[in-house]
């Protein structure tokens, strides 16, 4: 059923009860008008005829017919357009429009009391009148006739509007409805046709004045808006699967391979050499040590990448650094690791990412920063400038050529020698770019190792548009889309 015809229906049942509901009021407040009206009369007749009733007392006790007579036919002239009855000791005089004797009267009171005579109904009103041969009782009468015809009248008017009230509300009810309603129906043929798994045509809607009309549209809007948002994050995610599983497979292939090797000659020579033994299960245990740092890594890039703005929230960098050093030094206790952070230096960030640019920065340093004596170290900061949250780490190694610089942090990138999987740097700049930051490597203090600089905004951001750090193909050297500032 459409809105405009529940509306016409709804108006149609709602408005003839109203008018009902009125018309009962009206009738009893017409009631209570002609009721004040004719006591008001009754009262005033009463008071008019009192002298007459009192005087035809006296004449009727004092034995004179005649002059009895005089005072009745007195009394009635006085009455005018009511009915009287003089109950007195000597007898009762009556005269006019009243009940018929039979009708039992109340009991005197003060005020007006309705009688009833069969069908018919008075007012009536009981004055006291007091003569020397004991007390008697005036009775004015007025006949509601007239009352109950203007009632009757009131009635059957309220009764002709309830029934033109229902067919003309409810068509009027219709058609306004109708024409408000114009700007929904219009929406709804625009949006009937919208299919966002088929097509990227979507609401273009222009104000309609509709407070209600335009929120819908908005909403209708938003929704879509959400829907190719989700439909497009489902695809990055879908990419990112897909790319975890060529990488995996890429970088998995080496390592399994020397691993299959070392295997081989295990099996091939069950006579080894103790000393080339220990030799191929070093290498065996430094390969699965690898893959495991590899799927870890993998992993970490994908878990980035896919992270949502509602994940961020407060995150104290002071602490997070003084975990991540505790951790260093507890995997590498040799190792000479300092601190130097304020407390209350906060970021709007995301926890485990931030946690895992540390460790990894830390990690870096203590495998690439070994002084001259092959002691690891590195020397972790954390300090405000300006609107910004710096975090330095400082190594004492050989340092990063400058023609390197600007590729260590790509994917798979390793330096001579290494044993690493080529992600850690990765992450390092992915969770800078999701944070809104940069990362920079130069060189260390005195020109000795390096320091790897990352700066944080204190304000939270929106995440980056496209994350695509684990979209990539194996051994695919494309520059990553994240913020760095040269060295």
């Amino acid at each position: 059923m459409r809105l405009s015809t529940r509306i016409g229906i709804a108006v149609g049942v709602t408005v003839p009860l109203l008018v009902l509901a009125s018309g009962w009021l009206l009738l009893r407040l017409v009631d209570r008008d002609l009721h004040s009206a004719e006591d008001d009369h009754l009262q005033a007749r009463a008071a008019a005829v009192a002298p007459d009733a009192r005087a035809l007392l006296r004449a009727s006790a004092n034995g004179r017919p005649k002059a009895a007579d005089t005072r009745e036919r007195q009394l009635y002239t006085a009455a005018l357009d009511v009915g009287v009855r003089v109950v007195g000791p000597d007898g009762t005089f009556s005269g006019g429009p009243q009940p018929d004797a039979s009708v039992p009267l109340p009991a005197r009171r003060n005020t007006p009391v309705t009688v009833r005579d069969g069908a018919t109904s008075w007012r009536a009103l009981s004055v006291p009148v007091r003569t020397g041969r004991g007390p008697g009782t005036l009775w004015v009468f007025s006949p509601n006739a007239a009352d109950q015809a203007q009632l009757r009248l009131v009635r059957r008017r309220v009764a002709w509007t309830t029934l033109l009230a229902v067919p003309l509300s409810g068509l009027l009810a219709w058609g306004i409805a109708t024409g408000a309603s114009g700007p929904l129906r219009r929406l709804g043929r625009r949006t009937a046709g919208l299919d966002p798994r088929i097509s990227s045509a979507r609401l273009h809607h222009e104000r309609t004045g509709v407070t209600e009309v335009d929120e819908l549209a908005a909403t209708l809007q938003k929704a879509l808006a959400r829907y190719d948002e989700q439909a497009a994050r489902t695809a990055e995610a879908l990419d990112t699967a897909r790319s975890f599983s060529a990488a995996a497979s890429h970088e998995l292939r080496t390592p399994l391979m020397s691993m299959g090797t070392n295997l081989d000659i295990l099996a091939a020579h069950p006579d080894l050499p103790e000393p080339d033994r220990a030799e191929v299960l070093a290498d065996l245990r430094g390969e699965h040590a690898r893959l495991l740092n590899l799927l870890v890594m993998l992993r970490e890039l994908g878990r980035g990448d896919l992270v949502e703005a509602e994940a961020f929230r407060t995150v104290d960098l002071a602490e997070t650094a003084d975990a991540a050093v505790a951790e260093a030094r507890r995997r590498v206790p040799d190792a000479r690791i300092t601190l130097d952070a304020a407390p209350g230096l906060t970021v709007h960030g995301w926890e485990p990412g931030l946690r895992l640019l540390l460790d990894n920065l830390v990690a870096n340093a203590l495998a690439h920063g070994r002084d001259g004596t092959g002691r690891a170290g590195a020397a972790v900061a954390v300090r405000r400038a300006g609107d910004q949250v710096v975090v330095t780490v400082d190594d004492r190694g050989p340092g990063v050529p400058p023609e390197a610089r600007a590729r260590i942090f790509e994917r798979f990138e390793r330096g001579p020698g290494s044993t690493g999987t080529g992600l850690g740097l990765t992450l390092v700049a992915q969770q800078a770019a999701l944070h809104r930051g940069t990362v920079t490597v130069a060189g260390g203090p005195g020109e000795t190792g390096s320091r790897f600089e990352v700066r944080l905004p204190s304000t939270g951001g929106t995440l980056p548009a496209h994350r695509d750090w684990l979209i990539t193909t194996a051994g695919t050297n494309r520059s990553q889309s994240f913020p760095k500032e040269p060295s």
